[in-house]
């Protein structure tokens, strides 16, 4: 193989061009930047070539008769200064930070560490450690040019407007680790969720779009490593362009891998269901100063992390992860673009749930709705067309910022699950939440989001989430259960909203298990129908359970896996029902805010279980868990003599039935959260009793 010629010093990456392979790495500080070539495994070093320039801070390079298949490395050469932010240490392999495939495996192990170790204030620290990492690092691959014919992932990608949104949380391996219907050895799989067994129970729930935990690559923490633990959420990124291989059935290759990802994004594609991921573009893998030296910190430590400003060697840790991705550096920014770009264009994918997104938006003057990385993302075509959903918070001071994401992005709102949980669970010790809040949770959180021309859609309800207790759990225990996670029981939120109905954990109590029963449903029947996304937590349609574990991030077994063989048929039946009639109800998908007042349109009115308008007193009445909202098209005059189509929806968090009195006209059930209605095709007109602990939907019979 010949030596590295001038080449380009873009795309970033290494390039198939004519010819041969061009290489081009981004550096600010780097004095010099080596290409190191390997065998097809990745054990055996077979050269090493300089790169030119560096030009724009790219050192660039073309090697000629190179081609598809090439494994290769990276090592930078520049100035050990942590005091100015500089850890470079040419003993140490380097991942190209745009690898799209991966060789080897990955093993933990103090040859990664780029300095001597030590504490943070023993100036050992600072001693660059000389053993070299390859044997133990993973190496880049350049990969084949899509064959000709090859379909374009996005040829065939469903396109659901926000206001339609039924978001699913999903993670690859344990939605179908025990799912019968999968063949056992594509269980857990890419394969496995593109099976027609695991498509057919999403398309039953009626959902529109799967949101998967991380599924770039990713490494498993140290500490967890060394314990044999394995991180089962993957919030722990090194490869922002590379599909996990953990997940893949065949991972002979790590084309294959590829490959089988976007055969997975075809069938969901062809189902109708478009696929959401997890991104963490908040912090990567290496860890703090005293990590390792992997791949961003070994290239360029001052320009890809956050450094504290006041001491520079240290990281500014925003993520409570010990990093924080730089994001307001120009090509920090052009990095997650690109990787954002890849998996859309490439690997077909229909948006991204940003983790600690706050972090995206922090300059140095704290978050800003309109950074420089915001507007980057406005602006490019291709990302205009996909979803963009934040989780609005890091993990310093500044960071909860939930509501003002700019644009299209939608936000989780915790204050919708805040409310929801303390309206239904009516836990002891905690005070009850007010009405008011409940209500305004419900209609999409107005005082949140409606600012800036978004819409009623961009508050992503959801009342579980991978992380905390399931939706089962949260009325089945009082207090956490994280005793497997080898933590003492110190981790996880201590203060997670739960209850237990008197017994802690399973029973057989007939009365305990009719009132978590019934809570579950409402608190979905709730989700549900409220106005925003919703967002289902995996297995909640179902009734799966962690026993208690709220924080089940290192339990990759049966704790965190759906046990189908345990699924509760009626809840999925409800859960079909309440998406079925969101579906074909405009009225619960509004892409309008609802408006109080006669003259409004739309409209919502709160009423007391009497048919009263609801006044000051009765909006803080902690007493009261009874009350109803009508919602319209809108009309003229009073709700009396309504003019448009309608539905009453009723919440009844007593423990006992509630008798209420309807608006005028004839009214017919649409759906009982209890299932006591769920034959009634009764029409009432004046008096109606709503079960306990359950939600009601009445639609209007229209005037003869």
């Amino acid at each position: 193989m010949r030596a590295m010629l001038e080449g380009r010093c873009e795309p970033l990456g290494a390039t198939l061009r004519h010819g041969g392979v061009n290489f081009a790495v981004f550096s600010a500080s780097a004095t010099r930047i080596e290409v190191c070539l390997y065998d097809a495994s990745g054990t055996h070093e077979l050269a090493r070539h300089d790169l030119h320039g560096p030009v724009d801070e790219v050192f660039h390079g073309f090697l000629p008769d190179a081609g598809p298949g090439l494994v290769y490395g990276l090592r930078a050469h520049g100035p050990d200064a942590p005091a100015q932010g500089h850890r470079f240490n040419p003993n140490k392999l380097l991942l190209d930070p745009y690898a799209q495939e991966l060789v080897g495996e990955f093993v933990w192990h103090d040859a990664h560490l780029g300095s001597v170790a030590g504490t943070a204030s023993d100036p050992a620290l600072h001693q660059r450690d000389t053993r070299d990492n390859q044997t133990w690092m993973l190496k880049a691959r350049v990969p084949e040019r899509p064959s000709p014919g090859t379909p374009n992932p996005r040829d065939n990608a469903p396109r659901h407007v926000e206001r339609d949104l039924v978001l699913y949380e999903v993670h690859v391996k344990g939605f179908t680790q025990q799912l019968a219907g999968v063949p056992e050895a594509l269980r857990g799989t890419y394969a496995g969720l593109a099976h027609p067994a695991a498509i057919a129970h999403v398309k039953r729930l009626g959902v529109t779009t799967l949101s998967l935990l991380p599924v770039q690559s990713m490494l498993d923490e140290p500490a967890l490593a060394a314990r044999g633990g394995v991180n089962h959420w993957g919030y722990n990124t090194l490869a922002y362009f590379a599909p996990a291989s953990r997940y893949a059935a065949d991972a002979s290759t790590p084309a294959a891998v590829t490959q089988e990802f976007r055969q997975m994004v075809h069938a969901l594609h062809e189902a109708g269901l478009e696929v959401v991921i997890d991104v963490v573009y908040n912090h990567t893998a290496e860890g703090d100063e005293r990590g390792s030296t992997l791949s961003f910190r070994g290239l360029d430590h001052a320009s890809w992390y956050r450094l504290n400003p006041s001491n520079a060697t240290h990281c500014e840790n925003l993520t409570g992860c010990g990093n924080t991705l730089n994001v307001a550096h120009p090509r920090v920014t052009q990095f997650v673009l690109d990787s954002l770009r890849h998996w859309v264009t490439v690997m077909g994918v229909d948006g991204f749930r940003f983790d600690l997104a706050s972090v995206l938006g922090r300059t140095r003057d704290g978050f800003d709705a309109h950074a420089p990385f915001f507007q980057a993302l406005r602006q490019d075509p291709v990302l205009a067309q996909v979803h963009l959903i934040a989780e609005p918070w890091d993990a310093a001071v500044g960071g909860y910022q939930v509501g003002r994401f700019p644009g299209r992005f939608l936000d989780w709102n915790d204050q919708f699950r805040d409310a929801v949980r303390e309206f239904w669970l009516q836990a002891p010790g905690h005070r009850p939440v007010a009405r008011g809040e409940f209500a305004r949770r419900f209609m999409a959180s107005s005082d949140l989001f409606q600012h800036g021309a978004r819409r009623p859609w961009a508050s992503v309800n959801f009342v579980a989430a991978h992380d905390g207790f399931t939706l089962r759990d949260m009325v089945s225990y009082s207090h956490k259960h994280n005793e497997a996670n080898g933590e003492d029981n110190l981790d996880g939120r201590g203060d997670e909203m739960c209850r237990n109905f008197g017994v802690e954990g399973p029973t057989d109590d007939a009365s305990v298990l009719g009132a978590r029963a019934r809570v579950q449903r409402a608190m979905l029947a709730t989700l549900l129908l409220a106005q925003g996304t919703p967002m289902l937590a995996m297995g909640d349609e179902l009734g799966r359970t962690q026993h208690g574990n709220n924080n089940a991030y290192c339990q990759d077994n049966a704790t965190t896996w759906i046990d189908w063989a345990q699924a509760d048929d009626g809840l999925i039946d409800l859960v079909a029902s309440l998406t079925r009639l969101r579906r074909d109800e405009p009225l619960l998908h509004h892409d309008r805010w609802f408006e109080h007042g006669p003259h409004a349109a739309p409209r919502v009115d709160w009423l007391t279980p009497d048919a009263k308008a609801m006044q000051a007193q009765d909006w803080h009445d902690e007493h009261a868990k009874a009350f109803m909202c009508v919602i319209s098209q809108g009309a003229s005059g009073s709700m009396a003599t309504p003019q448009a189509s309608a539905l009453c929806i009723v919440f009844n968090a007593h423990e006992h039935p509630q008798p209420l009195s309807l608006a005028h006209g004839r009214w017919r059930v649409r759906l009982d959260s209890s299932a006591t209605h769920v034959h009634d095709a009764h029409a009432y007109d004046t008096q109606f009793t709503c079960p306990p602990q359950s939600v009601l939907v009445l639609g209007l019979e229209p005037s003869p």
